[in-house]
């Protein structure tokens, strides 16, 4: 029997401990990142203020601050105003129906507008900070989002993949330590610079290629998050290659196929999982972007997708949800609609990466299967 000394136990206990700990905490963070951002958000989802343009005289006693004769004030004033120019709770000043010191008392506690989660996702009016008529659709934000992924995805899986089938199977390994050393420095670029290239140089050759009165739009972001993403794509890729086992290539050499026959009928199938992953972390790169995105896509709210050939429309400039998020954060008054909505869009960002994620759990799954 192995004796170890009571010292030596006492480390291994703290080291798995210390495991332990890291692990929990790992998990509880991402619990807490989740409460977080949906506690932020459930002034907007799950509002408790009372509607100043709807509620009864009753109702709007409930209110504190707000007496029997000042609820029946508002609700004949109402009446009488526009529907048009209560869009916001400002009106109460503006008709002068409360003094400023009341409608600090009471703004907290009420609000103008009900909040449709439908509106928000179908509509493509993005005015949060319009004092007369703020409206929240995250419509043509989505649309700008998968278009910029959608298209970066295209040219970076061809890239990707083809790079990764290059460096395991065809090229000498003086140069595939290279090539390995150039990906792991492209992926060190930050993404700021990336944005920088974008708003400078691509802008620049779009508008000269094509003819565009402005070159930062849905073609420049895609093309620069697709370079971002090939070395993600790139390096998963090669690993998932290099652990097919030597076995299956010797096998396939020694029934006389070509390199490429072994490559598409052998290597390919047997690395599919590995590859599927590569490609969906390249997706979660293209969706989870922000700095550059925001300065390569023109940061203007239009919807690139419509019913005329080619449907989706490249050379339009768009504002994509993590940008958004970015852009108006530091603007937004903590606990207004605008800060509450923006929020919102960060769960709206969550909801589309566990798609995604279990999109891609199914497919794997399904693979495995067969």
């Amino acid at each position: 029997m192995l004796h170890r000394s009571k010292g030596k136990v006492l480390r291994e206990a703290i080291i798995e401990w210390l495991i332990r700990i890291c692990g929990i905490s790992a998990v509880v963070f991402v619990f807490a990142i989740f409460f977080f951002v949906f506690w932020e958000a459930k002034g907007q989802i799950f509002s408790g203020k009372v509607n100043i343009n709807t509620a009864t005289a009753t109702a709007l006693t409930k209110v504190e601050g707000i007496d029997n004769a000042l609820a029946d004030k508002i609700v004949a004033q109402r009446a009488q105003i526009d529907p048009k120019k209560r869009n916001t709770v400002n009106w109460l000043l503006e008709e002068k129906v409360i003094d400023l010191e009341q409608f600090f008392e009471i703004e907290s506690q009420i609000k103008a507008k009900e909040f449709s989660f439908w509106k928000f996702l179908t509509t493509e009016k993005w005015y949060p900070a319009s004092e007369t008529n703020p409206r929240y659709g995250v419509f043509a934000l989505i649309a700008g989002t998968v278009s910029v992924s959608i298209l970066s995805m295209l040219i970076a899986v061809p890239f990707g993949l083809g790079s990764a089938l290059f460096i395991s199977e065809f090229c000498s390994p003086k140069l595939k330590e290279t090539l390995k050393i150039v990906i792991e420095l492209l992926a060190a670029i930050p993404s700021v610079v990336w944005g920088f290239i974008g708003l400078t140089i691509m802008n620049q050759l779009i508008m000269q290629i094509f003819g565009a009165p402005i070159g930062i739009t849905v073609l420049n972001g895609a093309i620069i998050l697709g370079l971002m993403s090939v070395p993600i794509i790139v390096s998963i890729g090669e690993d998932a290659l290099q652990a097919v086992p030597d076995s299956y290539r010797e096998a396939a050499i020694g029934l006389g196929v070509t390199r490429w026959q072994m490559v598409y009928k052998v290597l390919l199938p047997a690395a599919k999982n590995g590859l599927l992953a590569a490609v969906l972390l390249g997706i979660g790169r293209a969706i989870g972007e922000t700095m550059a995105v925001l300065l390569a896509t023109g940061h203007s709210v239009n919807n690139p997708f419509d019913g005329t050939f080619p449907f989706l429309h490249a050379l339009e400039s768009v504002k994509t949800l993590t940008a958004t998020i970015a852009a108006e954060m530091g603007e937004a008054p903590r606990d207004s609609d605008h800060y509450q909505v923006l929020f919102i869009i960060g769960i709206l960002l969550f909801t589309l990466t566990f798609i995604v994620n279990l999109s891609a759990d199914l497919i794997v799954k399904g693979i495995r299967n067969k």
